[in-house]
């Protein structure tokens, strides 16, 4: 006569979930993760478009500004919010103003050359200025100008939460970095910024202007 083996663990694990909660409902069917991935990206997509919206608004709320009252259009950015590549460049230019479009004309051809040249589409990545608003005569902007909208800038760069962020002219170097210094010495060095706690790595280089 030969003793039947008992399985005990199957027994344990019953007790345990006996334990547990008595009323577990088993199911063959597999779980949808990917159904509550989606719906966080799109949570998280929403949270930063509203959080562009009210920092458009902010800026937008400006007052005695030259800048502003010279302008047709705010430029605040375009492209993938959730681009792994945050391109800030100096301020608008004519067509920019009247489109209310970042990097049109001949400058935007230039720049979507040279991103294909290292097999990027600019529509993969978000661009934005230093200053949101079009310089009268398309001048240079002010120091002081530079240093009111930094600001933004910083706040805007924490919103897009860019993995890596490229400088494109000395105004932009100036308002991020507070560099002065030539732009040649500095173009093409990594280095870092810590915005709200956080280390960006970005790129010094010209505009494409």
């Amino acid at each position: 006569m030969t003793k039947k083996a008992l399985n005990q663990n199957g027994k344990y694990v019953q007790q345990l979930i006996d334990t547990i909660e008595p009323d577990f409902i088993f199911s063959n069917k597999p779980i949808n993760r990917l159904k509550v991935i989606d719906t966080n990206v799109e949570i998280a997509n929403q949270s930063k478009t509203e959080r562009l919206k009210k920092l458009k608004e902010k800026i937008n709320s400006i007052e005695n500004c030259n800048l502003k009252e010279n302008s047709k259009n705010l430029i605040l950015g375009d492209g993938d919010i959730n681009g792994p590549i945050m391109l800030i460049g100096e301020s608008p230019g004519e067509i920019e103003d009247n489109t209310g479009q970042s990097y049109q004309g001949e400058v935007g051809s230039l720049l979507k050359k040279m991103l294909s040249a290292i097999n990027i589409k600019i529509e993969k990545i978000y661009s934005t200025y230093s200053i949101n608003f079009r310089p009268p005569e398309d001048r240079k902007p002010t120091i002081q100008e530079i240093k009111r909208y930094s600001g933004f800038l910083k706040e805007h760069i924490s919103i897009i939460n860019p993995e890596i962020i490229i400088l494109m002219g000395s105004t932009a170097m100036e308002a991020i970095t507070g560099l002065n210094s030539r732009i040649s010495n500095e173009r093409g060095k990594w280095k870092e910024i810590i915005i709200k706690n956080k280390t960006f790595p970005l790129m010094i280089t010209f505009n494409p202007s």
